[in-house]
């Protein structure tokens, strides 16, 4: 992959994020990846221009444990932690939660530049020692002696009915203190290979030590009727006081056989230009600071005993909460006029509303410009043929799709309607968002208490 300087990375950028073409091709004509691209457009949409700018990179300890307890927080990758943070590499972020875990935070501390003079002796440590009377060597030390003092009771319990303890045995005892201290260091202590431990362990008839979350899980996925996936029911674990990894749901969830379901695509009901287009004021800028800033809006189908369906919604960008909704037969201006009409009963007297849509169009009719510029609305529409502008709607979409329209068996039309409408206030009231951590109800509720 050829070396970039500033300059390149921004024209990159600007070219892919103001133009029509895809990652690939930008990225093939700069002889980068098109997963480094975009990684570049991150950062430029969290820092702007100074994400290129070469940055002084020998951080503190105090900025790197924002950065990990920031991540570890949110949720966040290590890419998009860097983006946010504006550090030059993922790679770096990724070897400071190494450092941390394996390290503890003096690890962080960061290491003086040049090169050693020969004339001293080197004071660094090897890797995986702790300084010398620090609280994290003191810690260390007193787990290895209750991980010794209780390895040594089962180990003498069984010797004194045996008279010998066999390797077998060091195994066993290894498996009931396993979840509570490193295989490593059990086994270092117990004088054998750790090859030797797992291919031992494999053929005992072990309990499961996860039962009790594994039924925890299939209740969180039974409840929401396979609409969460490993993401959202570690999040609620965590709202019932119980902290998994999230690598450790996912496997737990493969090994239970729960899945979500795939996503379809959506109605499109773009016909040209049949009325004013406005300007894509919106630019993909997502983030509303507080409720009835940011709306956005589309319609999508459905296809249901030998008819179709459409739905018209509005919803705020600020919580993804879906503000009202109209539905009918047939796609008519009546159906985003309606769901107009009933969304702006909810908007109050004194705001700064941007209301953004794609190209469709209901929305280029001068009635619903009217609509918008009387209540001092301003109108913002996607590119033409761009979805991406548009995509927290698609994204909305698609969930609903995968959650309710495939999950669901209807009886009727009507059936139908009165099942969305369930659905529509369990989407608002009680299914957590993944960055929310909350409902969007929860979450517009905590910010007013708050503010």
């Amino acid at each position: 992959m050829a070396k970039m300087s500033p300059e390149d990375k921004l024209a990159a950028v600007q070219r892919y994020v103001n133009g029509k073409e895809s990652s690939r091709t930008v990225a093939a004509d700069f002889g980068i990846s098109h997963r480094y691209l975009l990684s570049l457009v991150k950062q430029y949409e969290h820092n702007g221009v100074e994400a290129f700018i070469r940055r002084y990179t020998n951080y503190t300890k105090a900025f790197k444990l924002d950065v990990l307890n920031y991540m570890a927080e949110y949720g966040t990758s290590f890419n998009e932690t860097a983006a946010f943070f504006n550090i030059a590499g993922a790679s770096s972020v990724q070897n400071w939660k190494k450092q941390l875990d394996t390290q503890g935070e003096d690890a962080l501390q960061p290491k003086k530049k040049g090169r050693l003079s020969m004339k001293k002796e080197s004071t660094k440590q090897p890797k995986n020692v702790l300084a010398e009377g620090s609280t994290e060597a003191l810690q260390a030390r007193i787990k290895q002696l209750e991980m010794e003092n209780e390895y040594f009771k089962k180990v003498e319990c069984l010797s004194s009915s045996q008279g010998k303890i066999a390797t077998k045995d060091k195994v066993k005892v290894i498996c009931e203190l396993r979840h509570k201290y490193s295989v490593k260091a059990l086994v270092a202590y117990a004088d054998i290979q750790r090859s030797t431990f797992y291919d031992m362990a494999k053929k005992f008839d072990l309990p499961d030590p996860d039962v009790d979350l594994k039924a925890e899980i299939q209740a969180i996925y039974d409840e929401h009727e396979g609409r969460y996936g490993y993401r959202r029911i570690r999040d609620e674990l965590a709202n019932r006081g119980q902290k998994v990894n999230h690598k450790k749901v996912q496997r737990i969830m493969k090994e239970l056989g729960l899945k979500c379901i795939v996503r379809m695509k959506k109605y499109k009901s773009f016909k040209g230009t049949v009325g004013e287009i406005a300007d894509n004021i919106l630019d993909r800028n997502f983030k509303a600071e507080a409720p009835n800033e940011k709306w956005v809006t589309d319609i999508t189908e459905f296809k249901l005993f030998g008819e179709k369906l459409y739905l018209s919604p509005v919803l705020d960008l600020f919580n993804g909460e879906i503000i009202t909704y109209t539905i009918g037969s047939r796609p008519t201006y009546s159906l985003v006029s309606e769901m107009l009409e009933k969304a702006l009963k909810r908007l109050p007297e004194d705001h700064q509303l941007l209301m953004h849509s794609d190209q469709g169009w209901h929305y280029q009719m001068k009635q619903y410009h009217h609509s918008l510029k009387a209540r001092g609305i301003v109108q913002s529409m996607s590119r033409k043929g761009n979805c991406h502008d548009n995509s927290v709607m698609e994204n909305y979409f698609g969930i609903m799709k995968s959650e309710f329209l495939y999950l669901k068996e209807f009886e009727s039309i009507e059936h139908f309607k009165e099942e969305l409408e369930k659905y529509m206030n369990y989407y608002n009231t009680k299914r957590i968002k993944a960055k929310l951590k909350l409902s969007p109800v929860q979450y517009r509720t905590q910010f007013t208490q708050a503010a």
